[in-house]
This record gives structure tokens, sequence and C-alpha cells, in this order.
């Protein structure tokens, strides 16, 4: 299970505190959908992955769907509170296998609300799920006010064990993701600190 880290500022290709801020476009691009929610896909596959699964952990994520007659997408809310020193996550992810060979990048639509909009994706692959093993992650500002697409480079996915960068030479092995979550992070290891609730509404992850 990974907990947190850093934030970005919304400043592209700056790389603040170790973390690549993402680049951003409005251009929809030919590709594999692991979810389109705007269709049929739901969120059963889902679940909840926060803190509170440790005895310390208190914050909360929920992932729904939203619809009416004219629109269907999914809702991440969370609800973080942090330690003292920022430890603290919420969380959801989906196990499902994948074959993403010969894409480069993760393309997420999205809009985020609340005064913070720092997640990260979080890839685990080989079946490789849960502690300890490590995950490979990577942070994105969600855009506010307007939904925009969030580009996240597979080359720019970095191996991390609870929060921490870990020092190794193993790469993603993109012909075997076996689980795929988000999360708002606390920021524990980082001077910029995320707390309180926040949204992401989603209309559909894929990879181009």
């Amino acid at each position: 299970m990974s907990d947190i880290e850093s934030n970005t500022c919304g400043i592209s290709g700056i790389d603040l505190g170790g973390v690549l801020e993402d680049e951003s476009t409005d251009q929809v691009e030919d590709g594999q959908f692991l979810f389109d929610f705007t269709k049929n896909d739901d969120v059963e596959v889902w679940q909840e992955q926060s803190d509170t699964v440790r005895d310390v952990g208190m914050s909360k994520a929920v992932f729904v769907i939203h619809k009416n007659i004219a629109f269907r997408r999914a809702i991440f809310f969370a609800l973080l509170n942090p330690q003292l020193n920022g430890a603290g996550f919420a969380g959801i992810r989906a196990i499902q296998t994948y074959n993403l060979t010969g894409h480069t990048k993760l393309q997420i639509k999205c809009r985020g609300q609340g005064q913070y909009n720092g997640f990260k994706v979080i890839l685990r692959h080989k079946g490789l799920n849960d502690e300890p093993n490590y995950s490979f992650e990577q942070y994105f500002q969600a855009p506010k006010d307007d939904f925009a697409i969030r580009n996240l480079k597979f080359s720019e996915f970095k191996a991390y064990y609870r929060g921490k960068r870990v020092n190794n030479n193993e790469t993603l092995d993109l012909s075997q993701i076996t689980s795929l979550g988000i999360q708002m992070y606390g920021g524990v290891y980082q001077p910029i600190k995320q707390k309180g609730p926040a949204t992401l509404e989603i209309d559909w992850i894929k990879a181009v």
C-alpha cells in the first residue's frame, strides 16, 4: 500500500520536489480505453485503499457514478485527515490485468474541485499488488473549472514505497499491469501538505 507524497504548482515542465508536472491537452487521441465512465463502465471493480488500513489512519475515499439524462461520469470523493507529519492518503484502486505494450502515456479526462487538487496515479505490475512490493507512481494537478485531459507518460512513473522514492533500476512492465489506483496525497515527504475534502470527476482513462 502506498502512502503519500509531494505536490506540484501547475507550472508545466517544472520539476518540484522530485515531481514532474504533467502535460495537458484538449486533444483526444486514439488509444485503449481502460475505463470509459461516460458509457457503460461502472465502479464495482474499484475498491477503497486509504490510510485506514493502518491503525492511525482516519481518511476516507468513495468512488461513485454520477449521471442524469444528459451526462454520465465517475466521481472520486476524498476526505484526507493526515497525521501531524503529513502522512495520510485517501485512494481507490482497480485490480485488473492490462497489456499496454506499445503505448507511451496514460490519459485522464477529469476535473478537480476543492481547496486542493493534487492527486497521483499508482500502477502495479506482475501481480505484485500489495506490500511489501513497491508501486510505480506519478503526480498530477487536476484541472479546475473545466474538464481537461491530463497526460502521464509511462516513462515518468517511478518506484515508491509508502510514499518514499525507491532507488532501483526496475522499470514498469507495461505488458503486465495488474493494478490501477488514484490517490489524494497528504505530502508526508514534501513541504506542501494537503488535507480536507476534495473531488475528482473523471470521464475516462485510456492508454495512448
